[in-house]
């Protein structure tokens, strides 16, 4: 009885991580149309794009897989975690002072190196940004192993919320209202995407002041240098890891300024970053789909560690994929509409940065091979090998073709670790991956945009309803074939029992 209340208080709780990560990443996507609309230039949006590739890499270093270290020791018997906390939390404080004291002294030169000489101010503001995000993955940390959830969300969504409303604020009503003088007495119209930055350091500070009855919960009296030294050795392993994943999915907009050969780089980078965030739909449905159906999935099998649940979670989760590349290819014409029109000229990164996810996932999937093996050092050389493969297409190619060498290049690396994981980890652990079904929906998927694009090269440029009707019609076809062979409406939780 105790055993199912467990997996119950599991399930409510994952649901609730899980949901508000959703919904924050959807809410904060909804910033892409505003930025695309409401910033003078593309070069603006290509500043936001370069500096968050940024603070996304600087968050995964200056956490340094401590935030792992905090769940391992916290757990052990052996360990107060009051004083694992206390110690983790402090180190990283420190750390993270450290390194927001030092931008700030030398954002100058920072901002010359990134290319941004005239904006020093956005370097100290993300500085201070991220050394506050990366301090407060402790107390996130501490609330979950404190099983408080619901706290935890909330935290997450209020920033969310916050850093929109400071958004609407500052880049839509100030300009209304910058003839009220209790606007024009600080208001600079010529700032602009400044305001993203500053409506983030508002936020962020905020969240944090919110985190203050975790953090008051250390004991510096219980801070312990030998403890320090036995988490470090257990967590920077970690940070080669965490490295090297952020960077397969950042790397691209980072080195962008530094390789494209154009004087019109920041307006490029801008480009290819607002389509870039189209696609990324994509990755938020996926995600919501594995919320949804994989506990479904798993709940048929009575061994939850079955390789058949892991091998039927892959299946569903491709099946599931292919559905959202299509649909985003087929009415790319209205989805394009998120953005502004003058990025249009990069919706042709789209598709390929889908296939780009689609290999993301599955990777992802097969990484539980040698998690359940604990041969997790083959997730940090796998890592690796991306991020080279990622980082030579790059050097090669953007000087040459510009982003459309970022986009394939993150297509390529997935692909290519996708499949070294497969094979690698058939050695290891055998999962009865249904091949032929999965290879059955991948060759109808690529004939299927195959046609399309066919149908697009023989109807007029501009011929959108045709495009649409073709699409509609091939989405009724890959959805009959998905529900006929696999996906039976009867099946389906909740709603199912209204289909026989």
């Amino acid at each position: 009885m105790s055993d199912k209340k467990d997996m119950q208080g599991l399930a409510k709780d994952t649901a609730i991580y899980g949901l508000s990560s959703i919904i924050g990443k959807f809410l904060n996507w909804l910033l892409v149309p505003l930025y695309t609309y409401v910033l003078k230039s593309q070069a603006d949006y290509g500043i936001v794009t370069n500096l968050y590739a940024w603070t996304a890499l600087l968050l995964v270093i200056l956490t340094y897989g401590m935030e792992t270290g905090f769940f391992r020791f916290a757990n052990r018997e052996d360990k107060n975690p009051i004083q694992v906390y206390t110690t983790i939390l402090t180190c990283i404080g420190f750390t993270s002072l450290l390194f927001a004291v030092l931008c700030c002294i030398s954002a100058q030169s920072v901002a010359s190196w990134l290319g941004y000489p005239e904006h020093k101010e956005f370097v100290a503001l993300l500085a201070v940004v991220v050394s506050m995000d990366a301090f407060a993955c402790i107390p996130f940390a501490y609330l979950r192993y404190k099983k408080r959830p619901v706290r935890f969300a909330a935290l997450k969504l209020l920033f969310v919320f916050l850093n929109i409303l400071l958004n609407l604020f500052f880049l839509v009503l100030c300009p209304k209202w910058q003839d009220w003088s209790i606007i024009s007495a600080w208001y600079n119209p010529d700032y602009g995407v400044g305001y993203v930055f500053v409506a983030n350091i508002i936020a962020t500070s905020i969240q944090t002041l919110c985190l203050l009855p975790e953090i008051r919960d250390i004991k510096l009296s219980l801070f312990d240098f030998s403890l320090l030294r036995e988490i470090l050795r257990y967590s920077l392993p970690l940070l080669v890891l965490g490295v090297a994943g952020i960077m397969n999915q950042t790397l691209d907009r980072i080195l962008f300024p530094f390789l494209y050969s154009g004087e019109d780089a920041q307006t490029q980078l801008g480009i290819y970053g607002a389509c870039f965030k189209v696609a990324m739909v994509m990755m938020m449905f996926t995600q919501a789909f594995r919320y949804a159906y994989e506990p479904y999935v798993f709940s048929k099998h009575k061994d939850k560690q079955s390789v058949e649940a892991y091998a039927d979670a892959m299946k569903y989760y491709i099946i599931f994929s292919f559905l959202i590349l299509l649909g985003m290819v087929f009415y790319l014409d209205i989805l394009k509409f998120i953005i502004n029109e003058k990025y249009w000229s990069g919706l042709k990164i789209v598709p390929i940065v889908l296939w780009t996810y689609v290999f993301q996932g599955v990777y992802f999937n097969l990484s539980f091979w040698y998690k359940l093996t604990d041969r997790t050092q083959w997730g940090a050389w796998l890592s690796l090998i991306g991020v080279t493969i990622t980082f030579v297409l790059q050097i090669i190619f953007v000087p040459r073709i510009g982003y459309m060498a970022s986009a394939f290049s993150s297509t390529v690396c997935y692909f290519v670790i996708m499949l070294l994981s497969y094979f690698v980890g058939k050695r290891y652990l055998v999962i009865p991956y249904d091949m032929k079904a999965i290879g059955g929906y991948t060759l109808l998927t690529v004939i299927l945009l195959a046609v399309y694009y066919g149908v697009r090269l023989l109807v007029p440029e501009h011929s959108m309803s045709i495009s649409m009707a073709v699409g509609t019609v091939l989405l009724v076809i890959y959805i009959a074939i998905l529900v006929k062979k696999d996906f039976p409406l009867s099946g389906l939780p909740v709603i199912g029992k209204y289909f026989k």
